[in-house]
């Protein structure tokens, strides 16, 4: 699925493709685009039986519905759209908290990593592992830290190749929809510049794929390209957890480096 929107000065193109792998049975692995209010999500669910994927779209259902705003400045829109999205995740945590002790199980939970865009800046919010990337002048740069109890180990050790170093599993995350009655979301804000090309994916691709390798899948800025080469290669290392990706390109209309073609007189 790809789509396309003008948004201010910026065209923006995004596809999506999520697969179960080649273990699962189930994909419990969820995702949204919306180009044309600058709004787009992964979401990973846990919980087994189906209560993951029930946990996933609810996430991903809840930014969906999110209120059309009325003519604002860009930076205030931007503003107002991540404090709604916030407190719509919240509603859906305490739903998934409900549930579950409705169904006396331990956990229905998700991950949840959502990129918003208005005007010329963007802002990520995420909670889990799942992760958002930035591919910027030909490099490649993790937006998101993942809260999980590996990164919390290399955090407190900055010799990460200390081979003596005890690492916890890296599916062991310390965040989540559902996860505990109080949700914390981390959230990064930056200013988009011409050719910027963005991933959100779930751990089913990270842990798969290499940083080279998704570098160099981004570089030609195709999203439903990309999106393509990225789960081919995470099923070809073993496709052993769901996968999706969500890939977004950012294109200023604006740019005084864009090539225009004058009308013949």
């Amino acid at each position: 699925m790809s789509a396309t929107d003008n948004t201010a000065s910026f065209r923006w193109t995004s596809a999506l493709r999520s697969h179960p792998g080649r273990v699962r049975a189930v994909n419990e692995d969820a995702c949204l685009e919306l180009p044309q209010r600058g709004i787009w999500a992964v979401a990973d669910g846990m919980g087994g039986h189906a209560l993951g994927e029930f946990a996933s779209r609810l996430a991903v259902r809840a930014l969906s519905e999110l209120p059309a705003l009325p003519v604002l400045p860009n930076a205030s829109k931007l503003e107002q759209i991540v404090a709604l999205a916030r407190e719509q995740l919240l509603q859906a945590n305490q739903r998934l908290r409900a549930e579950a002790e409705r169904r006396d199980v331990p956990v229905i939970g998700t991950t949840i990593a959502a990129l918003f865009a208005a005007g010329r800046r963007c802002t990520g919010l995420w909670a889990g592992d799942s992760r958002i990337y930035l591919h910027r002048a030909g490099c490649l740069r993790q937006l998101t830290r993942d809260h999980s109890q590996l990164e919390a180990v290399r955090a407190l050790h900055t010799n990460a190749a200390d081979a003596t170093l005890e690492r916890p599993p890296p599916n062991l995350i310390t965040r989540a929809l559902g996860g505990a009655d109080t949700l914390e979301l981390d959230d990064v804000s930056i200013e988009i510049i011409d050719g910027d090309v963005f991933l959100l994916c779930s751990d089913g691709l990270s842990n798969e794929v290499s940083a080279a390798a998704i570098e160099q899948a981004l570089l030609p800025g195709n999203c439903r390209q990309a999106c393509d080469l990225l789960i081919e290669q995470a099923l070809a290392h073993g496709g052993h957890d769901n996968i999706t990706a969500v890939v977004v390109h950012a294109e200023d209309l604006c740019s005084p480096d864009r090539t225009v073609i004058l009308p013949v007189m």
